[in-house]
């Protein structure tokens, strides 16, 4: 047989897919593929034509490829037809044994490398035609005469030289497979980790949104219920009981709303300190301040020993605040009912070193390293109206980094209390004398009528709103959307206008540069009264002619204490 003639190669398979899969991969080689659906259907082929070798898969109904292998080499015919195992699965030692038994001479696994089975099959066919011409060539020498018996010799030695040289090359062959197959092995690992990894960020997901959902549901009882008690013309203590407890879970909701936010802001770099000198102690009793509520309601003991020195830091007194709240906030709610709180501070070499001890429930050792990873928690089962988000003392870690300084957590385990400590850059430098000043208290003034256009799409935010101002003696021209507030201006012509930014046919932005626009418009003092409150929501306000940036739910001391500011109005 000619090189150039060309070979059957038989295709065995039960899935049709793998078949043209095989199909594809080889076709390149130019050779006759002939395709099998099982080990009958093979035998029936083989009967009927000849075949260079045989691609056989192991795992197949009624006939496997080792009973199909074993019935291929027991024709005289076939004996020696090369035959290559395809499986899908792991085989054990024993199964090789069989396979080489039955006349296996390589084993390919599934998912099959187009480059390797193209050159094992490739040299299987190479070795194929070599052994025809062989025999071809046998046969013209043992009709020639006596005289060419030497050179029949040396050709026989020529060819056993190349058939040495192309099992030279299966064997690279092998070798270069099972190296493929190593790193085949290595990305199957490397893919079972990842897809571990994202089941375990999907479970993480749904266990953060279940979280959330009762985090927000447990201060929406209380305002329920204080509303219905409201609606029942109560008497007037009990109405003014109902107005705090709204107060306070209102206060809850928005330090949850506030601690993802700033979870988001400082993941992705967008928050920013604004620095200055701080005393420590005027940060812990401000810290304090905030968690008085729970640690009365629960009955705590809180021991502080301040260091009388002074102590100073440079730091965003804000965050400093936050950060040392929400240590004291976890150290009140995983502390049992009339437990004892310790907070010490004091000066260590060039740091402030804040320690804060609780004899509460502890923490297992082997949650202890990933205690301020986002979305921990601890298993509370016996306290669930206490459970947390499990993204405090993961801000607490972000915000003393931003400072420059470190946060540790300690625990003999559960039942035995935890201790955090938090250590800060001492500032050793004096500062300068500055006016004393305190930006989250607004002072005190009297309240001017002001003419007030006040302008949001949700209508019970509207309604609700321009009610509180009227009682307040303000003038107030409501519009739902920026269309209707931008005529209602023109109007109107008001002395401060309230503007919700994402409203509809106008978006506050808009109506804000129209306002600007006009003559009479330069002298309206606006303000965005919107949801988002990030540095660029702030910068695209100031941009577009707003004065100031106030972020719902609305601070009225705040908005008191603004428009206090404003100079008194002209009158005629």
């Amino acid at each position: 047989m000619a090189m150039t003639e060309r070979v059957n190669i038989l295709l065995v398979d039960d899935q049709p897919a793998r078949l043209l899969t095989y199909q594809s991969i080889l076709s390149e080689l130019g050779q006759n593929l002939v395709l099998a659906h099982s080990g009958r259907d093979a035998l029936d082929r083989l009967m009927h034509e000849e075949f260079a070798l045989v691609l056989l898969d192991v795992s197949m109904p009624d006939m496997d490829g080792f009973e199909t292998a074993e019935l291929i080499h027991a024709h005289p015919r076939f004996e020696k037809t090369p035959i290559i195992f395809v499986t899908g699965i792991h085989i054990s030692e024993l199964d090789r044994l069989r396979g080489y038994k039955a006349g296996a001479v390589d084993y390919v696994a599934i998912p099959v490398v187009p480059e390797i089975l193209r050159s094992k099959v490739a040299v299987l066919v190479e070795l194929y035609c070599k052994r025809h011409e062989l025999q071809q060539l046998n046969r013209v020498l043992a009709s020639a005469n006596k005289q060419l018996a030497e050179a029949n010799l040396t050709l026989q030695a020529e060819k056993t030289r190349e058939l040495e040289n192309l099992n030279a090359t299966l064997q690279l062959a092998n070798a270069e497979l099972e190296v493929t197959n190593r790193s085949l092995q290595k990305e199957v690992g490397e893919r079972a980790r990842a897809e571990q990894a994202l089941q375990d960020a999907d479970r993480n997901k749904d266990e953060f949104l279940a979280m959330l959902a009762h985090e927000l549901r447990n201060p929406l009882a209380p305002i329920h219920n204080a509303l219905e008690l409201m609606r029942m013309k109560p008497s007037a203590p009990q109405a003014q009981w109902a107005q705090e407890v709204i107060q306070r879970q209102l206060a809850s909701l928005t330090r949850l709303v506030d601690d993802l936010l700033d979870v988001s802001r400082i993941t992705r770099g967008k928050i920013t300190l604004t620095r200055e000198p701080v005393e420590v102690s005027t940060l812990i009793a401000r810290a304090v301040e905030t968690v008085e509520p729970l640690m009365n309601e629960r009955a705590h003991t809180l021991r502080q020993q301040i260091s009388p020195e002074p102590l100073r830091v440079d730091g965003d007194s804000t965050r400093l605040i936050q950060a040392l709240g929400n240590v004291l906030g976890n150290a009140a709610k995983y502390t049992e009912r009339g437990g004892e709180i310790e907070l010490v501070a004091a000066r260590q070499e060039t740091e402030v070193v804040i320690r804060v001890r609780d004899n509460g429930i502890g923490i297992p050792g082997e949650l202890l390293p990933r205690i301020f990873d986002l979305f921990t928690q601890l298993d509370r089962r016996s306290d669930q109206s206490l459970s947390g988000l499990g993204i405090g003392l993961a801000l607490v870690r972000r915000l003393v980094e931003m400072h420059g300084g470190t946060v540790t957590a300690h625990s003999e385990g559960v039942g035995a209390g935890s201790e955090f400590v938090l250590r800060l850059p001492l500032l050793t430098t004096e500062p300068a004398a500055a006016e004393s000043h305190d930006t989250l208290t607004p002072r005190a003034t009297a309240s001017i009528p002001r003419r007030i256009l006040l302008a949001d799409d949700n209508a019970d935010a509207l309604e609700s709103l321009a009610t509180v101002l009227r009682l307040r003696g303000h003038e107030v021209f409501s519009a739902a959307n920026g269309a209707i507030a931008l005529e209602t201006a023109v109007r109107h012509m008001p002395e401060v206008a309230l503007l919700d930014i994402g409203m509809p046919v106008l978006d506050g932005y808009e109506v804000a540069r129209r306002i600007r626009a006009q003559e009479w418009g330069k002298g309206v003092t606006l303000v965005a009264l919107t949801g988002w409150g990030q540095e660029s929501d702030r910068r695209r306000s100031r941009e577009a002619g707003f004065d100031t940036h106030l972020v719902k739910p609305l601070d009225l001391d705040r908005l008191s204490a603004l428009l206090a500011q404003l100079p008194e109005p002209v009158t005629a």
